[in-house]
C-alpha cells in the first residue's frame, strides 16, 4: 500500500483550455490569459482526431497567437500528428516532429509546450534529448500498457482505437522507460475519451479510449512493471503542475495492491461507455482519498 498525491482532479478545477483556430488573434490570447483561469491553449491539426474538424490547417497561421502565448507564459498543448492523406497513420507523429515541431521551436524558442499523449520512440528521443527544457510531453496509461496488437490481432477491437494510434512494442517500451525515468519532461496525460458504445462499435468508429474510471490504478500497473512505483507520485502530481505554473496539490490518495473487476460498461448520456479492461481485472485499487 502506498500514498500518492493526485493532480488529475486538481487540473480540471484549476484551469480551462482555449482551443486554437486559424484565426485566433494575439488579442484573444491576452484576454484569455487576463482571466486568470485559462492557462493553456490546445492545438489540434484539422482532422487529427475526433471533433477536430475546426482545428488548425497550417501552424504558421497561429504564429502571431503563439508569440503572444510565449510572452505571457501560456502553455501550448499539441496533438502532435500531421494529417495529410499521403502520410501513413503510424508515421504521423514522427513526421510532425520534423515538419512542424522543430520549425515551431526554432521560431518561438521560449514557448512552453506539451506534446500531448506521445506514442513513439521518436517523440521520446526528441523531448528527452533534443528539445529545450520548456518542451515536455504527456503519456497515456493505454500507450504505456498496450501496443497495436491489442487493436488488431484476432479481429479489430474498436475500444482500443485511439489517436495517436497504438504503435509497435518497441515504441511502448521506450514510452515506459521515459515515464518511469524520473525525468520531469514526462508526466501524466490520460486523454480519456468517453465515447458512447454505438459511436465506437460502428462502420466508422471514432477514436478514443475511456480510462477515467481507473487511470491512476492503470498507471500504477505500468510503473510497477518497471519496479518504479516510488516515481509514480511525481509523474502523476508534480511535473505537470510545475510546467503549467500551478500549485502542486496537497490532496492524497492511497493505492493498495488489490485486484478488482472492471464493469463491462458504464451508463453514459443516453447510452453506455465501454471502459478499458471492460470485464477484466485491474491489480491496483484506490482505497482512500481526500
Amino acid at each position: 500500500m502506498f500514498t500518492c498525491s493526485c493532480v488529475i482532479y486538481h487540473f480540471i478545477v484549476s484551469f480551462y483550455y482555449r482551443y486554437l483556430t486559424d484565426v485566433t488573434t494575439p488579442e484573444e490570447i491576452q484576454k484569455a490569459h487576463a482571466t486568470g483561469y485559462i492557462k493553456a491553449a490546445k492545438y489540434y491539426p484539422a482532422g487529427a482526431t475526433t471533433n477536430s474538424e475546426f482545428g488548425v490547417t497550417d501552424i504558421k497561421n497561429t504564429y502571431p497567437a503563439l508569440h503572444a502565448m510565449a510572452d505571457c507564459g501560456m502553455v501550448l498543448c499539441i496533438h502532435s500528428e500531421v494529417t495529410g492523406p499521403s502520410i501513413d497513420i503510424f508515421d504521423r507523429e514522427s513526421v510532425f516532429i520534423e515538419s512542424i515541431m522543430k520549425p515551431l521551436v526554432a521560431e518561438i524558442p521560449h514557448l512552453k509546450i506539451v506534446m500531448e499523449h506521445i506514442s513513439t520512440s521518436d517523440a521520446v528521443d526528441y523531448v528527452a534529448n533534443h528539445a529545450p527544457p520548456n518542451v515536455k510531453a504527456s503519456i497515456t496509461c493505454h500507450h504505456l500498457l498496450y501496443n497495436r496488437n491489442a487493436l488488431l490481432v484476432g479481429g479489430i477491437k474498436p475500444h482500443f482505437y485511439c489517436l495517436p494510434i497504438l504503435k509497435r512494442e518497441t515504441h511502448r517500451l521506450d514510452l515506459l522507460k521515459a515515464a518511469t525515468s524520473g525525468s520531469d519532461k514526462f508526466f501524466l496525460g490520460t486523454d480519456s475519451a468517453p465515447h458512447e458504445r454505438f459511436a465506437k462499435e460502428s462502420g466508422c468508429g471514432c477514436a478514443g479510449v475511456y480510462t477515467a474510471h481507473a487511470a491512476v490504478e492503470l498507471y500504477a500497473e505500468a510503473f510497477e512493471s518497471m519496479g518504479k512505483l516510488e516515481l509514480l507520485d511525481n509523474f502523476c502530481s508534480v511535473y505537470g503542475a510545475q510546467h503549467y505554473g500551478l500549485e502542486v496539490t496537497t490532496k492524497m490518495i492511497t493505492l493498495e495492491k488489490k485486484e478488482w473487476s472492471v464493469p463491462k460498461r458504464y451508463e453514459f448520456a443516453d447510452g453506455t461507455v465501454v471502459p478499458l479492461r471492460a470485464g477484466e481485472t485491474i491489480s491496483w485499487s484506490i482505497v482512500d482519498g481526500e
